[in-house]
């Protein structure tokens, strides 16, 4: 049986939302996706859910569900929610599965809390050391690929450059004036090597996906959107403790797993969205799902083959640096994705039949990757 997404839509509003909790923008999102697949509450009898529980998810939404899946392992938690509801769907357990995401980042409306406590691997062994939160931990990799591998400080600032010109073409933005190095330079130094504009944004928002299978796609108002391929994997939840800080073992076996089931190489794929809550992250995924040679990518970057007109086109709503990051960025991406597949994007890319979307959680703890297309399997 194959799977397809048959409803993808985002909350009403992004940004900065303070008249909505976070349960509401899930409930936002969910009721968007619903209305964009014709559907109503009464017709899902699956949810999956990170950052709430899906649990009051379902409550909320008046869903009576025989499936229900609250895996979350931070921003990628959907590629792993897609891939549990194709088998789910596969299996029979459910028909028609909800994928939501909302969260409060900027407002803090309703926001739940993740644990960190003085317990945990990272209290014990990280904390200590002055690490506070991600732009600092993430500074770990970057300096060690750098000293390897010889990146420059104006090759990583070219990823929000970039990035920032396919932001240019989305109204949905929340930055879309063009950016130099010099700008990047210019922004505020925020843990070295990262600016600001090296960094993700902080807003509110949220989205949702419906998934079933492809013999009801026709059912459907929308094109419907085929999964061709999934994979996921977990590492270490100490950035410290990787076996190899310049590349991520979650990356290399999800996005692996995803492509060996798609049975695709990396020339069928027309357009990719690597999670880039940080600059760095485009540059470890091109490498590790192999689109580059170890070292490679920041050049591969630098030489313009990621922006619009260029042979990868890669974050092309703009990304987490410009498009929207309300703190778990992976359900954007798969936003944009499945826009590419339907022929929809603001900056669709012309004749994309293949869309590859990886995602990252934590600080390389975990990761998902989905493959799907606007062709039937």
């Amino acid at each position: 049986m194959t799977v397809a997404i048959v409803g993808a839509q985002e909350t009403t509003e992004l940004g900065k939302i303070p008249n909505m909790s976070q349960i509401q923008l899930h409930a936002d999102a969910a009721l968007n996706a619903m209305a964009d697949a014709g559907l109503t509450a009464k017709d899902i009898d699956g949810v999956a859910t990170a950052g709430e529980s899906p649990v009051g998810l379902a409550h909320y939404l008046g869903i009576a569900p025989r499936y229900a899946d609250g895996t979350s392992v931070g921003g990628c938690s959907f590629m792993l929610h897609v891939r549990h509801a194709v088998a789910a769907i596969e299996a029979g357990h459910a028909d028609t599965i909800l994928i939501t995401h909302g969260e409060s980042g900027r407002s803090g409306i309703g926001r739940g809390g993740f644990g960190g406590s003085r317990a945990t691997l990272p209290g014990q062994f990280e904390a200590p050391y002055g690490g506070m939160g991600p732009t600092t931990m993430f500074t770990l990799p970057v300096l060690r690929y750098m000293k390897d591998y010889g990146m420059t400080h104006e090759q990583l600032a070219m990823v929000a450059v970039v990035q920032r010109e396919w932001a240019g073409m989305n109204p949905r933005a929340s930055f879309r004036d063009p950016i130099t190095v010099q700008d990047v330079f210019d922004s505020r130094l925020i843990a070295y090597p990262f600016h600001l504009l090296e960094c993700c944004l902080v807003t509110d928002g949220g989205g949702a996906l419906i998934l079933t299978s492809a013999e009801r796609a026709a059912d459907f108002p929308q094109k419907p959107v085929y999964i061709l391929g999934t994979g996921e994997s977990v590492e270490t939840p100490m950035v410290s403790q990787m076996r190899d800080v310049t590349s991520s073992q979650a990356f290399r076996i999800a996005g692996g797993e995803a492509m060996r089931s798609a049975g695709i190489n990396h020339a069928d794929v027309d357009h990719m969205m690597i999670y880039d809550a940080f600059a760095h992250l485009p540059i470890w995924g091109l490498e590790d799902l192999g689109f580059c040679e170890r070292g490679e990518a920041p050049s591969f970057i630098e030489e313009g083959n990621t922006r619009p007109g260029g042979k990868l086109p890669l974050n092309t709503n703009g990304g987490g640096l410009s498009y929207m990051h309300s703190g778990m960025y992976g359900m954007y991406a798969l936003q944009e994705s499945v826009r590419q597949m339907r022929g929809t994007a603001p900056a669709q890319v012309d004749g994309a039949e293949v869309s590859l979307c990886l995602g990252v959680g934590g600080m390389f703890a975990a990761s998902g990757c989905i493959v799907m297309s606007n062709q039937a399997p």
